[in-house]
């Protein structure tokens, strides 16, 4: 079983996984990642598009060993081995899933403070998809 992405799905989301671009509510300041068209906090229909920082930290995580993960991830397991995915809070407040790199996930702890950095995900329909991924800041 993979997480295919259809590429006019995956162009939709540039915005947010490029930049992390998120919402603000304009009435009661709810920050949202991935955005939202209403707040779920008030119901208000005005939103701000935002910049997320990409800084926060890790709340838990697992680690995706040789055969668990979907096959888009296969070269990337190939590669490196088992990887890590974690469960971020983001400074600003919102959590996030993304796969962890540049660190071994033995290294990795629960309250490590992480960014956010954009690298390639895989490729699918002879598209390279990129998206956020995290590091821990040394």
């Amino acid at each position: 079983m993979g997480s295919y992405i259809s590429l006019p799905s995956y162009l939709n989301t540039i915005e947010q996984r490029y930049r992390l671009g998120g919402k603000r509510c304009e009435k009661c300041g709810a920050i949202f990642f991935p955005p939202r068209l209403i707040c779920s906090e008030c119901g208000h229909n005005r939103m701000q598009k935002i910049k997320l920082s990409g800084n926060g930290t890790v709340l838990t995580y697992t680690v995706i060993a040789k055969g668990a993960g979907p096959t888009e991830f296969d070269d990337l397991q190939n590669m490196t081995g088992d990887y890590a995915v974690a469960l971020v809070e983001l400074e600003e407040g919102p959590t996030v899933v993304g796969q962890m790199t540049y660190c071994e996930p033995k290294d990795l702890k629960i309250g490590q403070k992480v960014r956010a950095v954009l690298r390639v995900l895989y490729e699918q329909e002879g598209v390279v998809r990129y998206s956020y991924k995290f590091t821990p800041i040394t």
